[in-house]
């Protein structure tokens, strides 16, 4: 099966965080009670993944770090989860299969480091950023062109749109300047250190 066949099916665009979503530098500034970190996400991508979210593809991240920035965006793109503080990814997939109905050739993932390996060999669509180690790329059946936080995530969004037939109405919707709204029930946050909420 081609890429094309594979994203014609997907339903869930999941990611990892640092050096996919951003280009996996951690930046860190004082702030109040000690030192505050930041990251720096990529436009395109952004732009990527609300569309998905505008046209039925739902979206989300698992990553190993917790981060008010991550929840930010993921809240701000119209995600729908954001698993935080999990080195191991599996079981998060299967909560969100569980939580949709849907099944793993369902999903399109991007991963760039060994910890993504497991959700990788699972997703009907793994993916890695032209600049993930080479084990993670040997995994996908998609490498982008662009390296991750620098447009890789877009091009997998831009994939799944146009193999689902959504392209020309996404034209549209360019040309005449109205969009469908953000679907989904709100962003469901899960963090590992025990600690839950909903956007």
């Amino acid at each position: 099966m081609n890429n094309t066949d594979r994203a014609k099916k997907i339903k869930i665009f999941l990611m990892d965080v640092d050096g996919v979503l951003t280009d996996g530098k951690m930046y860190y500034v004082p702030g109040e009670g000690g030192m505050m970190e930041f990251k720096g996400f990529h436009s395109l991508d952004g732009i990527g993944l609300r569309l998905l979210n505008q046209f039925g593809v739902l979206t989300g991240v698992i990553t190993g770090r917790e981060s008010p920035s991550t929840e930010e965006r993921a809240a701000g793109l119209g995600m729908s989860y954001a698993y935080q503080g999990f080195l191991s990814k599996v079981e998060p997939l299967r909560r969100i299969l569980e939580d949709t109905g849907l099944a793993p050739e369902n999903v399109a993932y991007m991963g760039d480091d060994l910890t993504d390996l497991p959700v990788l060999r699972l997703a009907g669509l793994p993916c890695a950023p032209a600049n993930a180690i080479p084990e993670v790329r040997k995994a996908s059946r998609l490498v982008t062109k662009r390296e991750g936080g620098a447009g890789a995530v877009r091009e997998v969004c831009d994939l799944i749109l146009k193999s689902q037939g959504r392209w020309g109405e996404v034209m549209r919707c360019v040309e005449t300047a109205h969009w469908p709204p953000v679907r989904g029930a709100g962003l469901k946050i899960v963090r590992q250190s025990g600690k839950r909420g909903k956007k």
